[in-house]
């Protein structure tokens, strides 16, 4: 019997049209994304390969911590169960816990304070969707007891943070990812343009531009009294004791808290550190730079307001790196106007990586594009380069937790990615073109070093 479109093939006909169609890109890859696909959803984990986790910082229904605990529950296909959540806000550890319920999850109990969760011996592994500046006192604190990390980007809010936790992972040998999806997800179109520019198909890479769009600024916000759910105390945690403030209007929520507070130097670094860490990795990546850094940084941008409780992030910026090679990485919020002569694209959030001869790849998480279609189209030989290959960020993940292996964003790689974009925020703020040593991670100016780190408040400590 012909059963047409709904057989087998007629099923991989239709992906593969989705994916060369809708992405971009090309059909030797989309077969190879697809048969890579199909091998991991072939081989069904154990029933002796049951990963007990936990969710801290498990947020609201439209949080990171709520998505990528439900990442772990579909790619884990049964043989993952979620045992406990926490939050220091009680309505979000009600919901979780509901949610949880929902999905099959019993017996899920709710943490008020994450060391608590991190005691129990029966955990494997945590998923962390905290604030930044939480991330490395969490991660540390749970490798410490035992537990393998899935920890959102960006990885910290520190450059030394990331050094203490990196240091960590090493010492306990612990399971690491890092949450730059784009490594994985979207096709694969990231991994893709890496691995095309990594072996010379523009030639020598002259220059690469990320777009992460701009800072929202704020009015000056009203001092309030905090949600009763919410342990505002413990939510500033190693930040400087500050007040909560909170505006409404319209459809609009200004705040320190929630998702407004990645637009607040204390407790993030803005869209440096949001869509940087994501950009800046892929531009790490297919620089063959995951494991260094630039040279130099400098910096231009608009100064946040000075008046009391206003967002402080910069509002505009433009970050300059430069590598070893003279290659220069370009990070910033604007949008970049497709040439007159069509050789360079316009667009306001992605990845371009330029050649010296003028041609180009770009890549976003909804296409991949190029000055000449045959740059992407044209199969990359036998004996070519080939990056890590995953097709699932959380299924990656768990199936290291399984075997042991190392993820595709270990604690170095994305410790060195967000590396960059903290090198940005500090030549923002310091208003100066700085030069750094990537192998000792330290500025020429003994001066500068200072920002490497941030003072935590007591009793909070970064040990590792």
């Amino acid at each position: 019997m012909n059963k047409g479109n709904l057989s087998r093939r007629g099923f991989l006909e239709r992906s593969l049209a989705a994916l060369t169609v809708g992405a971009g890109l090309p059909v030797w890859y989309a077969r190879e994304g697809l048969a890579l696909a199909r091998e991991r959803r072939d081989v069904p984990p154990s029933a002796n390969d049951r990963i007990l986790m936990g969710a801290i910082g498990i947020g609201s229904p439209k949080s990171r911590g709520r998505s990528i605990a439900g990442n772990a529950l579909k790619a884990g296909r049964g043989n993952v169960s979620y045992v406990a959540v926490c939050d220091v806000d009680a309505r979000h550890r009600r919901n979780a816990v509901e949610f949880m319920t929902q999905n099959d999850q019993k017996d899920v109990k709710a943490y008020h304070d994450f060391r608590e969760l991190l005691d129990r011996p029966d955990i494997n592994a945590v998923t962390i969707a905290t604030p930044d500046h939480w991330h490395a006192l969490v991660a540390i604190e749970a490798m410490r007891k035992g537990k393998d990390v899935y920890c959102e980007k960006p990885l910290t809010l520190t450059i030394a943070e990331g050094q203490a936790v990196v240091k960590m992972a090493k010492q306990t040998g612990r399971v690491f990812q890092v949450g730059s999806q784009q490594r994985s997800e979207y096709q694969g179109m990231f991994r893709l343009a890496c691995e095309l520019v990594r072996n010379g198909r523009i030639g020598r890479i002259t220059r690469v531009e990320t777009r992460v769009g701009g800072n929202p600024t704020s009015p000056s916000l009203p001092k309030v009294d905090p949600p009763k759910e919410l342990d505002w105390d413990f939510w500033l945690g190693p930040a400087p004791k500050a007040d909560y403030v909170e505006l409404v209007t319209g459809s609009r929520n200004y705040s320190r808290c929630h998702y407004e507070f990645r637009y607040w130097y204390d407790y993030s670094g803005g869209k440096m550190t949001d869509w940087g860490a994501h950009h800046n990795d892929i531009a790490q990546w297919g620089l063959e730079m995951d494991g260094s850094g630039p040279l130099a940084v400098e910096a231009e941008g608009r100064e946040p307001s000075n008046e009391p409780n206003v967002y402080t992030c910069h509002p505009t910026f433009k970050i300059t790196y430069t590598y070893a090679t003279g290659t220069k990485l370009v990070c910033s919020n604007t949008s970049l106007p497709e040439s007159p002569d069509g050789r360079q694209p316009g667009h306001n959030n992605g990845v371009l990586f330029m050649g010296e001869t003028g041609r180009w790849i770009f890549v976003s998480r909804n296409a991949i594009t190029a000055s000449d279609r045959k740059l992407i189209d044209e199969p990359l030989p036998a004996n070519a380069q080939r990056l890590y290959a995953s097709t699932s960020h959380m299924g990656n993940f768990l199936e290291c937790v399984r075997t042991r292996k190392p993820t595709i964003c270990p604690a170095e790689v994305g410790h060195r990615s967000v590396s960059v974009c903290h090198l940005g925020v500090i030549a923002l703020r310091r208003g100066k073109k700085l030069q750094w040593d990537p192998v000792n991670e330290q500025f020429a100016d003994a001066d500068v070093n200072r920002w490497l780190r941030r003072d935590m408040r007591a009793p909070w400590k970064l040990v590792a």
